[in-house]
């Protein structure tokens, strides 16, 4: 995810249970080629572009994934994922997950009052 500014969209991902079908189902359907991320005890995958820059990524519900509903999510560049939450709440959504660290950022996965579902993370 590079730093872009706020409210650019920085990632795609899917969190399902079955990560190596799917992750096969997208390799095979747009030519994607997949690669490894370590999580510990089993891998999520990037999916990466005929150039090998990463586009998307396919995790498995376990662990702090396990209540990511299994859908595309993007993800929103915020200041504050905190306070965005916090907003969000206000306005009529909800938060689904988080917010939480992730490497060197923070995240939340939030529900718009229409039950879209986006996330946001940190600038």
């Amino acid at each position: 995810m590079s730093d872009k500014a706020v409210g650019s969209i920085v990632w795609t991902d899917l969190t399902v249970d079955d990560a190596e079908a799917i992750r096969d189902f997208y390799a095979r359907v747009v030519g994607l080629r997949p690669e490894p991320v370590d999580m510990g005890d089993y891998s999520d995958f990037n999916l990466l572009s005929e150039s090998g820059e990463p586009v998307a990524g396919v995790c498995h519900a376990r662990g702090s994934n396990q209540n990511l509903p299994p859908q595309w999510l993007v993800y929103f560049t915020v200041k504050d994922v905190d306070v965005a939450s916090r907003r969000a709440v206000e306005l009529g959504g909800e938060i689904v997950d988080g917010p939480r660290d992730m490497g060197k950022r923070r995240f939340c996965v939030v529900r718009d009052p229409a039950g879209a579902v986006a996330a946001l993370i940190s600038q």
